[in-house]
């Protein structure tokens, strides 16, 4: 009897200290998960007029960034999360191809806070094509959609090659994609890049004609781009390239030019 209830108490201590084990290293690979973790993202893809069929592709893309260089991201197109508690978890929102009136008042009314309380914000594309009737939106992405060609091939020139969105990108950059006419001139906010338009039809907005800048607003950071209508593009990694370092600017990373390039190609 006293084998046998020995060899029970062995068992149960065995089972109690293995436990034990299992949750404390659970507990630290959350912990090193947490810690590795730069900050988290939202990627909003609401749209009530047009919607563009790059809109996964854009996801899946942003998610594998996220997932290569250390921040958690969340996709939805429930804008019931533009509170102050549903959008506190976050660092930095992605308006991916939004178009339309997609947030109430109430809802915008969280999302300026949110700008003003130190976050960011990246604008991808029809971003422009967004809230026509909300003047400040219409200033922290810096201007609007008015029209655009067909899609055809264009040469892209480097403004400012500096930026942690433009490090790397060759000038002329050659590719394919939807060029975007603005109004008003997007003339408060730092341009990027250029669109040549002698090498494409249709652009109506002279030289220089600005297709991506960044600029601080309202205590925030503002990083839009009007690359991004095809589904191709968000396999190219030179895009993907000049997307991580527009989110890493909107989160407020600090990224030095010359740290920049290993960062984003590890």
């Amino acid at each position: 009897m006293d084998n046998m209830f020995d060899n029970r108490l062995f068992h149960c201590l065995l089972f109690t200290f293995i436990c034990t084990a299992v949750a404390a290293c659970t507990t630290l690979a959350s912990s090193r998960a947490q810690e590795d973790t730069l900050f988290n993202v939202l990627v909003f893809s609401k749209t009530t007029g047009f919607r563009h069929s790059s809109i996964d592709e854009g996801i899946t893309a942003i998610q594998e960034l996220g997932t290569a260089h250390g921040f958690t991201v969340d996709a939805s197109e429930d804008a019931a999360l533009f509170t102050d508690d549903g959008l506190s978890p976050y660092t930095v929102i992605i308006f991916l191809n939004t178009t339309g009136d997609i947030l109430d008042e109430t809802q915008q009314g969280a999302m300026e806070r949110f700008i003003q309380n130190g976050g960011g914000f990246v604008g991808i594309h029809s971003a422009t094509d967004t809230e026509y009737d909300w003047a400040w939106y219409g200033q922290l992405v810096g201007s609007y959609f008015d029209g655009h060609p067909a899609i055809q091939e264009a040469q892209v020139n480097v403004v400012d090659n500096d930026h942690l969105a433009t490090q790397g990108l060759p000038s002329p950059w050659t590719r394919t994609d939807e060029w975007y006419n603005f109004a008003p001139f997007p003339s408060s906010v730092n341009v990027l890049l250029t669109v040549d338009e002698t090498s494409y039809s249709g652009g109506t907005m002279g030289d220089p004609h600005p297709i991506a800048w960044y600029h601080e607003f309202d205590n925030g950071r503002s990083f839009y781009t009007a690359l991004g209508h095809t589904e191709a593009s968000y396999s190219e990694p030179l895009f993907r390239q000049h997307l991580l370092g527009g989110i890493l600017y909107a989160a407020g990373i600090d990224v030095s030019p010359v740290s920049y390039l290993p960062f984003i190609q590890k």
